[in-house]
């Protein structure tokens, strides 16, 4: 039996993820795998997306900026440094327990390995703090190489982690992804496609369910894009079991 501590898109809320990974008991006073974790007992799976805020407000106190412009290259390095530096942190937490923390690609750390896409919101702030081509700067090389090693899901007996949903064609972030409008809906509209997959579990993100975790065990789906709203998922898995799901919750903190 292990318990898998599953935080949703983080999205450069670093206080949030450390806050919640302190609260699952897997990060230490000095954001140190816990002995748990350490041991194997404990597994953290961060669902991707680690990158770029959500919106001005968020670059802005990440940079301690009064107003965040994402044309002015000052605030762009200042956005950039900051990341690095909380990336570096969190590395160091996955080296300390290779075994026992799970990283997801998202679609948003692919495009700082690919700046093809320039990714954005519907209010026009775009995410080019690492698109050199449009002012931003490079992702350190050492940074580049560990984020390419992420996968794009993980699977523990017939339960999946990913970052969007489990559709093949929805790991792969190109023309097609972002041309597909069923990447932020699938879950409302199809959630069988969790249980057509063979899968007896998928938890997911990518999308802001609203009002914190989704939580849908008839459909046999979590969709936990809520780390803002201080919510991250507990499953208890015995993957030698058909069913190996024996617990589920999402947890406020």
């Amino acid at each position: 039996m292990q318990k898998f501590i599953a935080v949703g898109d983080v999205h450069a809320d670093w206080a949030g993820l450390w806050a919640a990974l302190r609260a699952a008991s897997c990060a230490d006073a000095d954001l140190r795998p816990t002995p748990p974790v350490q041991a194997g007992l404990y597994q953290v799976v961060l669902i991707g997306d680690l990158v770029h805020p959500k919106n001005e407000r968020d670059y802005a106190r990440l940079t301690g900026l009064a107003r965040f412009d994402p044309r002015n290259p000052d605030h762009l390095f200042l956005a950039a440094r900051e990341q690095v530096r909380h990336l570096e942190q969190l590395r160091a937490y996955q080296a300390a327990a290779p075994h026992a923390v799970h990283l997801l690609l998202g679609n948003h750390d692919a495009a700082v390995l690919n700046p093809h896409y320039v990714l954005g919101t519907s209010s026009g702030l775009i995410h080019v703090e690492f698109d050199p081509a449009h002012g931003g700067l490079h992702l350190p090389e050492h940074l580049r190489a560990w984020m390419q090693g992420f996968p794009r899901e993980l699977r523990v007996g017939n339960v999946q982690f990913a970052h969007v949903s489990p559709l093949p064609a929805h790991l792969h972030y190109d023309d097609l992804f972002y041309a597909d409008p069923s990447t932020k809906r699938w879950f409302r509209d199809s959630p069988e496609y969790v249980r057509m997959a063979g899968l007896s579990f998928g938890v997911y993100g990518h999308t802001q369910p609203g009002g914190g975790v989704l939580l849908d065990e008839a459909a046999g789906l979590a969709m936990i894009d809520a780390l803002h709203e201080r919510e991250y998922l507990e499953l208890l898995l015995n993957p030698a079991r058909p069913d190996p799901v024996q617990a589920v919750r999402a947890v406020p903190f």
